[in-house]
């Protein structure tokens, strides 16, 4: 069987790239091992020609060759059809999308006359948990599945635009935060990307054009139109989930893989990616369990997946505007961004935090336009062989000045204290101080930014905080990690208290409505918890959200039940 995918480049050549570890992506399952999996689904059969599934649309599960086969192409908008691989007798059919029923990425269609099992996504979940053996190694097929495509840039949209262009570093970090394939044209280089642009006439604010599998073309879209064209986002209906998770991050997923796994619904949303703050720091070195460390975009993704397989519903990007906490038919209602509310009979209140951005003359306008908050690889390519600059003395900043350190020419980190050691930890310190291009300035802070009006950062202006003296920096890139603010607005006018500085109490209620003590995480309305950054008082680690994620299931079990028996 060819393990292989196949892209266009600029030439029209056609490239070839074998598929990482093809045994455990590819595997070929038993009669036996079938046999298992019957009572799991149902037979279907198709024609020479038919289609299973298609590029857009929503999947119906996983698919089981019992004879035939089946070829996977991809489609990718700009008329080409690429062979992906090929499946047979034996094989199954499936990524990780669908375990939640998301869009596929791909096309399927039968070659010759084909029977299959199809085992629809919630089926497929029940499958995973069931059959413990079988189940890991469909699991770990269905992820190494969507590596592979994230890595080959297999499905997904077609961006086109300068390969510095900071709309496409937009664009590009959503999407691989979010775990979505996607590949990037540049017109300079590329005659499809060139004919398309003489097509569209795009001006320089439409950059960058991105192009959908059905042949539809968006000129700069946000990242909320850009998901929905996807099917990122996806129709649920007016369900009522037994836990509403406002916030994505370690905290949220974790509650959201714990109350799952005790069988409890699940609604779990975030205005931009899973993983938080967390899920944009390169390299995790103090996190239990890894000793050689571990990107906060892996330790998140392997959560989010993790979440989907015992059946959480996640949204994403989905923003929350306002919480309603009357209850008045037995449920909290939270209105979403797209107008349509999402009821619970609990609300967990995960949303993290903001980035911070500090009072510099002109930020706004030079925010995706030089200013960054994080540090991916995506804006690492941006800073190529360059000289950048760093604010920040935390954890995360010390995270990201070595993560550039690698691809940058100098990284200036620009510290408003006299020191590291009170907030950084200290491996962090020393890997620092080994780095020979990590420049330290200390007692300082940057105060104007400069660039065209319509041009990306030029230069940054910064003084000394025990002197006058003004300096300029020529930078094009500048990276801010001053801390955080906490995401708590849209819970204004619902009866959660908050702190002075906007964190949400905790274990401060009396409880009285429930009929029990408040516990440690819920906050001044029963039923509404607070976990992670979120909540006044808590560790601001990795380790300490998740922890709190796995605490708070307990409570909200007790919740529940109490809110479940009748009033006598």
């Amino acid at each position: 069987m060819a393990v292989e995918s196949r892209t266009a480049g600029a030439s029209g050549a056609v490239s070839v790239r074998v598929f990482s570890r093809p045994e455990q992506t590819f595997p070929t399952l038993t009669p036996a091992e079938i046999a298992r999996m019957r009572r799991f689904g149902e037979i279907r059969t198709f024609k020479h020609g038919e289609c299973l599934f298609e590029t857009g649309k929503p999947g119906r599960g996983m698919f089981v060759v019992l004879s035939g086969h089946v070829a996977i192409t991809e489609r990718d908008g700009l008329g080409h059809v690429t062979p992906v691989v090929d499946q047979g007798p034996g094989q199954f059919i499936a990524e990780s999308g669908q375990l939640s029923g998301r869009v596929a990425l791909v096309d399927g269609h039968a070659e010759g006359d084909v029977e299959t099992l199809l085992i629809p996504p919630d089926k497929l979940r029940a499958l995973l948990v069931a059959e413990a053996d079988l189940g890991e190694r469909i699991m770990r097929a269905l992820i190494l599945r969507r590596v592979n495509l994230i890595q080959g840039g297999v499905g997904g949209p077609v961006l086109i635009g300068p390969s510095d262009s900071t709309g496409v570093a937009r664009l590009q970090s959503f999407l691989t935060r979010n775990g979505f394939p996607h590949h990037l044209l540049d017109p300079e280089r590329d005659r499809d990307a060139a004919d398309l642009i003489a097509r569209y006439s795009p001006a320089p604010s439409d950059w960058p054009l991105a192009v959908i599998a059905d042949g539809t073309v968006l000129r700069n879209p946000s990242e909320g139109e850009l998901a929905r064209a996807l099917g990122m986002i996806g129709p649920r209906g007016d369900k009522t989930y037994d836990v509403a998770i406002v916030g994505c991050g370690p905290a949220g997923l974790a509650t959201a893989v714990y109350a799952a796994s005790e069988g409890l619904s699940v609604a779990v949303l975030d205005t931009r990616a899973f993983g938080g703050q967390a899920g944009a720091s390169a390299r995790i070195e103090n996190y239990l369990g890894f000793p050689t460390g571990i990107s906060g975009q892996a330790l998140a993704g392997r959560a989010f997946t993790q979440a989907q397989k015992f059946g959480a519903d996640i949204m994403i990007p989905m923003s929350v505007k306002s919480l309603d906490c009357s209850r008045n038919d037995g449920a909290f209602a939270l209105t979403l961004d797209c107008g349509t509310p999402l009821r619970s009979r609990s609300v967990v209140i995960a949303s993290g935090a903001r980035y911070r951005r500090p009072d510099i003359e002109n930020l706004d306008r030079f925010e995706g336009r030089g200013v960054w908050y994080w540090a991916s690889p995506v804006e690492a390519r941006l800073c190529a062989q360059q000289e950048v600059a760093l604010v920040g003395a935390g954890n995360s900043a010390g995270q990201a000045a070595v993560f550039l350190s690698g691809h940058a020419r100098k990284v200036t980190m620009i510290i408003r204290g006299g020191g590291l050691g009170a907030s950084m930890s200290r491996y962090l310190i020393e890997r620092i101080e080994a780095t020979p291009n990590i420049e330290l300035i200390f007692n300082a802070e940057v105060v104007a930014l400069e660039g065209g009006e319509q041009a990306s950062l030029e230069r940054i202006r910064w003084k000394s905080r025990l002197s006058p003296e003004l300096f300029t920096s020529e930078v094009r890139n500048l990276f801010l990690f001053v801390g955080a603010d906490p995401a708590t607005g849209w819970l204004d006018g619902c009866g959660v208290s908050v702190d002075r500085g906007g964190f949400v109490l905790t274990g401060m209620g009396d409880g009285v409505s429930a009929g029990r003590p408040a516990g440690s995480l819920e906050t001044s309305v029963p039923g509404v918890f607070a976990v992670g950054d979120v909540r006044s008082g808590s560790v601001k680690r990795v380790g300490g959200a998740i922890g709190e994620g796995a605490q708070v299931v307990a409570a909200l079990h007790g919740f529940l039940g109490d809110a479940a028996k009748p009033v006598l």
